[in-house]
């Protein structure tokens, strides 16, 4: 099995909790994803931190491109390896 992870950069904690959330609904996952806070650089204020969805995927089933699409729904990304 690889060890395959995607990683969604949304713009705050409220985003990427919905996001976590609909994975399952919409990419049928089964693993529940990780929440990881990214503080940007320079920055101390919690209102600039990026939050991070990590989802990891061993069957490599989940589509790049679509996962970027959908972390656009929430003005996210996908971030690339």
């Amino acid at each position: 099995m690889s060890d395959v992870r995607h990683v969604l950069v949304l713009p705050d904690r409220d985003a990427a909790e919905e996001v976590a959330e609909a994975l399952g609904e919409r990419f049928g996952i089964d693993e529940e994803p990780r929440l990881v806070r990214d503080a940007l650089a320079g920055e101390d204020d919690a209102e600039d931190a990026q939050w991070l969805v990590v989802l990891r995927d061993e069957r490599e089933r989940l589509d790049p491109g679509e996962l970027d699409e959908f972390a656009g729904e929430w003005d996210g990304w996908r971030e690339e390896p």
